[in-house]
């Protein structure tokens, strides 16, 4: 008990160390390696889960479910009232409510989840410090902090299952007082993207009205 409370003060220690120098931490950086490569060596990642926006400036709180399957960029996000294709050029958001498709070209570096998903997996190797806040029996909790003080977000963290490297969880904490947070409920690598899964096609959508906006 002595020894892990000695080893627990010294990561602490290092990790104090590392932020007041503004280096990110090697074994968070290793962790998220491992993570990074397993998610993209897979046919395609696909998660289930719940969204939980936190808005602590107007004190509330909404949570929905949904899914999404990715194959390096490209995805399929399905929410209750939204669905969004992305081919790796051209995004196509779809409310079935209004019968609406809006496209658009995103911009291919933004690190949010609903126009990037796969950023997830990546963001953490350029423009963020990285910290192992807590090692667990059973999963990591990695923070990463962006490097620009103008970036909206104050913090991502991620929750890491052990030792398969599953997602259970990740959370965007942001400067304007809400915090959006996935726990991801089921997560697989073995499925495989089937052809135009990423892209929509308005024949299938019978009056539909298309709004270009590229």
């Amino acid at each position: 008990m002595v020894l892990m409370k000695k080893l627990f003060y010294i990561h602490v220690l290092l990790i104090i160390t590392l932020i007041a120098s503004g280096q990110s931490d090697p074994m968070a950086i290793s962790i998220l390696d491992k993570f990074s490569s397993t998610a993209s060596k897979a046919p395609s990642v696909s998660m289930k889960f719940i969204l939980i926006t936190d808005d602590q400036v107007e004190k509330r709180k909404d949570t929905i479910s949904g899914s999404v399957i990715l194959s390096g960029d490209n995805y399929k996000l399905d929410l209750q009232d939204n669905i969004i294709w992305y081919n790796g050029e051209t995004s196509w958001s779809y409310l079935p409510a209004e019968k609406e498709v809006t496209i658009t070209r995103p911009d291919k570096k933004s690190d949010s989840f609903d126009t990037r998903p796969s950023s997830v997996f990546t963001m953490y190797k350029k423009g963020y410090k990285c910290r192992l806040v807590e090692e667990r029996k059973d999963s990591y909790i990695v923070d990463l902090y962006p490097d620009e003080i103008q970036n909206e977000l104050i913090r991502v963290r991620l929750t890491i299952r052990k030792p398969s490297l599953d997602l259970i969880s990740f959370e965007y904490k942001r400067r304007d007082g809400i915090t959006v947070t996935f726990l991801v409920k089921e997560y697989n690598l073995r499925q495989s993207a089937e052809r135009g899964m990423f892209t929509f096609y308005p024949e299938k959508y019978k009056g539909v009205e298309i709004i270009d906006m590229r």
